[in-house]
């Protein structure tokens, strides 16, 4: 079927000329009916033809198309591939964690390419000025709706669309690899039987034979990891001696460097043909490559591919193995979802990976016929060889997964009060009977019903959401009213806000009632947080924890002192070196905590709290002293400037506009820096206390009534005032400064002396403190 014939006007769109038998076979149900559609088919047969038809009737209506893509990589990768659209005159907009969102751009976007995640933010925000985009979702494309079936992630992708069809209803596209319940999935979405489709392993490109291959154990897991290499080599050597490729995925982005770097010697010492040294064009080529490990190893045709590297790097890479220059990759996991890379051969040889929040785990049946579809390359080869190596004890497991499939199941259940909760907060759910209905609008409600017995479904369903909505009222989340009525708390909608599991909530909410909080306060209470119950610490990771905390975090499981220490030495920059590896996720997730905790103390135990977490996130993420934290509050001050600025004595926003443009040149930075470092800096305030006429002495047993005015004198931002004597507090505010007033009360009591201070501080910014003090003589 011609493209140019079909789809005229789209037909720059697509990157051939004609559509392959299962493109053309589910065409009409796409462009030619309105009702939701569903496809299973074999990895690399042509999804995402079907994703970009839908989005062509969609831009055809000027209508809005919603892109779900599984992992953060490949939104920006379907960026890049749909700048086709681009010069169609379509804007194509990502929206992820990592960019400041453009409300202006996502609401005139005609395609939104976004994760679940970031999917679930935007909905639950839907009401707000910012996200108010997502409620003109006209159709709704799900890359890999077999993510459901995810650990961490189905759940999320199952409650947002869900919220997104009682938001908008869009229509849905959802688009999986091969899934023996694909009926399940379309009764979730209510497609029709004309437009859900199960195309078997015959619509393969290229057929498949799969196996699966175990190996002998050696004396420790640093040899096992060998043993392993040299199984995937033996697998992947008679292929690539018929000048044909292999693809090998390990578990970590070390790997491999590691293995491609081993696999050069081996397959030398084998006297394998491969490689283009001798090739000086190749060799010339090879010269923009920013990493010098990987330029040395394609020489040899040997590369390696994983999220650590630029762009330009994956791109090249990418690029050589399909023009045949490299003709063994080692990837991690992402390659196998995004990149439409085939080889002749492909070999897992590490089933199990180590997850810094979760320890090592299996990696998930998903992932692993991810990975074996990418066995055949289209045009090339007869057929795809595709190997799981594994312990003997496993090897069963995974036969019945390559010969059976494996059936999407639903992963509400196991968060399904965060998930309730959040429902709640959101309004979406009122009453009792509404939380059934919101159940039944879910994929768990489907297999609830098609596997009674794996579900615990009937009347036991009923006594189940029961019993959650009972303990989120009793934790606080959720209170009830007339009517059976239920609606979210202020401790349920930050929770739901910040995507807190339950206990840390609590947790949060418990330290916000204690008095005088310290920051070593705030760094347990987010190293004891739920999120990251599941971290392990290993034998080789103790010794370094210890030196680290020095005592402190008694009474912490081992992961979560080893959470600690990274937190504790991430504010110095002096993060051991066994811990580094785990390091950059852990400080990631605790960023985000820090956030909700600031929040929390903010809600709960006032702004003066606040401050001091947002301090400590400072200080986490930036690795600055507690003196100079301030600094970082200004734009284009990161860690490097703010220690070199701290090294110089500037030390506060304040110092930064004292010492101009000239100091802070004295100080290091260049002039053009500077002049925007100062301009940010007086933006933010400086503060000045105008005690006006404050009297130095009162007489005993007399009262008087003064004003103390508090002000800034540069920029302004919301500010909490806070007026003790002799340690007690006595009257306290917060207000934008600008400029406030605060009665504070003379008055002489039984001692000598009353010492006022006043003490201003900023929630939501890491400036320290201010604080000054009038002393009055009773006499």
């Amino acid at each position: 079927m011609n493209v140019a014939e079909r789809l005229p006007e789209f037909a720059d769109a697509f990157p051939f000329e004609s559509f392959n038998r299962m493109q053309a076979e589910a065409l009409s149900a796409i462009l030619d009916r309105e009702e939701n559609v569903v496809v299973s088919a074999p990895t690399a047969s042509g999804k995402t033809a079907l994703a970009e038809l839908a989005i062509c009737k969609t831009l055809e209506r000027e209508g809005t198309a919603l892109f779900l893509a599984p992992l953060r990589a490949l939104t920006n990768e379907k960026e890049s591939e749909w700048e086709r659209f681009e010069d169609m005159g379509y804007s194509v907009y990502v929206v992820t964690g990592e960019r400041d969102l453009d409300p202006r751009r996502a609401e005139r976007a005609d395609i939104l390419v976004m994760t679940p995640e970031k999917a679930d933010s935007a909905t639950r925000k839907h009401d707000s000025t910012r996200y108010g985009f997502i409620r003109d979702v006209d159709c709704c494309v799900i890359d890999e709706v077999h993510l459901l079936d995810s650990d961490r992630r189905g759940a999320v992708l199952e409650v947002t669309v869900s919220r997104l069809r009682r938001l908008c209803d869009p229509r849905v596209v959802a688009l999986s690899a091969t899934m023996p319940n694909v009926d399940d999935v379309a009764r979730w979405l209510d497609a029709v039987p004309a437009t859900t489709f199960e195309f078997g392993d015959d619509y393969r490109p290229v057929p498949l034979e799969a196996d699966v291959r175990t190996y002998t154990h050696g004396d420790n897991p640093f040899a096992d990891k060998y043993r392993r290499l040299y199984r995937a080599l033996d697998l992947a050597e008679p292929h690539i001696r018929e000048s044909g490729q292999a693809l090998v995925f390990v578990a970590s982005r070390q790997d491999t460097v590691r293995a491609a770097e081993k696999a050069r010697d081996v397959l030398a010492s084998r006297d394998v043909p491969m490689g283009a040294r001798g090739d000086y064009d190749f060799h010339t080529e090879t010269q923009v490559l920013q990493n010098q490990t990987l330029r040395k190893s394609v020489l040899d045709g040997v590369g390696f591919h994983h999220a650590g590297l630029s762009r330009e790097d994956k791109n090249n890479v990418e690029k050589w193995f399909k023009r045949g220059d490299v003709q063994l990759l080692f990837s991690t996991s992402t390659l196998a979802w995004g990149v439409n890379l085939p080889a002749r051969c492909v070999v897992i040889r590490d089933t199990k990976l180590h997850d810094p929040l979760e320890g090592e785990v299996d990696m998930s049946p998903l992932d692993v016929l991810q990975m074996l579809g990418r066995a055949g390359r289209p045009g090339y080869d007869d057929a795809g060889y595709a190997y799981v190596v594994c312990d003997a004890a496993d090897a069963d497991r995974y036969r019945r997964l390559l010969h059976e499939g494996k059936e999407i199941e639903s992963r509400l259940a196991e968060d399904l009060d965060a998930h309730l909760n959040a429902e709640i907060a959101l309004g979406t759910i009122r009453a009792l009977d509404d939380v059934m209905d919101w159940l039944e609008t879910t994929f768990y409600s489907v297999r609830a019903e098609s596997a009674p017995d794996r579900y615990d479904y009937g009347g036991r369903l009923r006594e189940r959401v029961r019993g959650t909505l009972s303990d989120l009222v009793g934790g606080g989340f959720v209170e009830t009213g007339e009517d059976l009525g239920v609606e979210g708390t202020a401790l349920g909608r930050l929770t739901s806000r910040y995507y807190l599991r339950l206990d840390t909530a609590e947790g949060f909410h418990h330290l916000a009632r204690r008095e005088d909080l310290t920051e070593a306060d705030v760094l347990r209470a987010v190293a004891d947080a739920a999120e990251f119950d599941s971290v392990s610490c290993r034998q080789s990771e103790r010794e370094a924890v210890s030196a680290v905390l020095s005592g402190r975090g008694s009474g912490l499981d081992d992961g979560n002192r080893k959470v600690l220490a990274i937190l504790r030495s991430s504010m110095t920059g002096s993060t051991p070196g066994e811990l580094q590896s785990d390091a950059w996720v852990i400080r990631q997730n605790a960023l985000r905590l820090l956030a909700a905790l600031r929040e929390f103390l903010d809600r709960f135990a006032g702004p003066a709290a606040a401050n001091l977490a947002r301090r400590t996130e400072a200080r986490v993420e930036h690795a600055i002293s507690a003196g100079a934290v301030g600094l970082t509050a200004i734009d284009g001050v990161g860690s490097g400037r703010a220690k070199k600025l701290a090294g110089d004595g500037i030390a506060t926003p304040a110092d930064v506009v004292d010492a101009g443009v000239d100091g802070l040149v004295a100080a290091g930075l260049s002039a053009g820096v500077a002049e925007r470092v100062v301009e940010s800096a007086r933006d933010l305030p400086v503060v000045a206390v105008d005690w006006g006429d404050f009297p130095d002495a009162i007489a005993s047993g007399t009262n008087d009534m003064r004003e103390v005015g508090v002000r800034s004198t540069t920029g302004g931002a919301r500010a909490h005032v806070d007026v003790t004597v002799n340690g007690v507090d006595m009257t306290d505010r917060t207000a934008f400064l600008g400029e406030t007033t605060v009665p504070v009360g003379v008055f002489g009591g039984s001692v000598d002396e009353m010492e006022y201070t006043v003490t201003v501080s900023f929630p939501d910014l890491p400036l320290v403190p201010v604080e000054e003090s009038r002393t009055v003589r009773v006499e």
